[in-house]
């Protein structure tokens, strides 16, 4: 198998289309300036509404008021429900086969994902149909991994590195055996810097040939 034994994805923008590009969306639909989401979210990074909702400080309400309030000292109004609404992506079929092939080749496939508190992995909704769809699918795919860390439930977000060291501890493996991907470079930083092999994604197509080619092996 080589040096590596075991491959961990991020959920977002990695198994699923950025959220960024729903934001932008978002942004758009709302006559706010691109970016506007993130320039929120990048605001006091570890102190914000989004961080706090991440380690299941706050609940939907209280992060529905408090991103507004960060939205609105930067100048524009946006509430928090409204970005939670549009942030489920849709699933990359590549990437679930890649899945199943590394599980097949005897890899350990984990999945550390920065989520909020009855997120389903970012798949949210009002009952509607597509969104009941849209959680069964994700946990079909959840189902495939040895493990899965979420932040509303570790209580420790990334890029904080304990949760990249808790998922080693739980696998019983080395970072050096681990190759990590990620839509964000912010948290494959300190999974390089524990000595794991990061991919920072930016398309499945890219993320699918950096890992065949870290792998020496030919993924779908």
């Amino acid at each position: 198998m080589g040096r590596f034994t075991t491959v961990i994805f991020d959920f977002g923008g990695v198994i699923t289309a950025s959220p960024f590009e729903a934001f932008n969306r978002l942004e758009e639909e709302r006559g706010l300036p691109r970016d506007f989401v993130r320039r929120v979210n990048a605001a006091n990074p570890d102190g914000n509404a989004w961080a706090k909702f991440e380690r299941a400080e706050i609940d939907a309400a209280a992060f529905d008021a408090l991103f507004a309030e960060e939205a609105r000292a930067l100048g524009h109004e946006l509430e928090g429900k409204a970005v939670l609404a549009v942030i489920a992506g849709a699933v990359r079929p590549a990437m679930v086969a890649a899945l199943d092939t590394l599980k097949d080749r005897g890899f350990t496939i984990a999945c550390i994902t920065n989520n909020v508190p009855g997120g389903k992995m970012g798949i949210r909704g009002a009952g509607m149909t597509r969104s009941e769809e849209a959680a069964i699918e994700v946990a079909d795919i959840m189902a495939r991994f040895e493990h899965v860390i979420e932040s509303s439930k570790a209580g420790v977000r990334k890029p904080d590195p304990r949760i990249y060291e808790m998922m080693c501890e739980k696998l019983g493996v080395e970072a050096g055996e681990c190759i990590y991907l990620d839509d964000l470079g912010i948290n494959c930083k300190p999974a390089s810097q524990l000595g794991m092999h990061a991919i920072k994604v930016t398309s499945g197509e890219q993320a699918l040939a950096d890992l065949s080619a870290a792998l020496g092996m030919q993924l779908p």
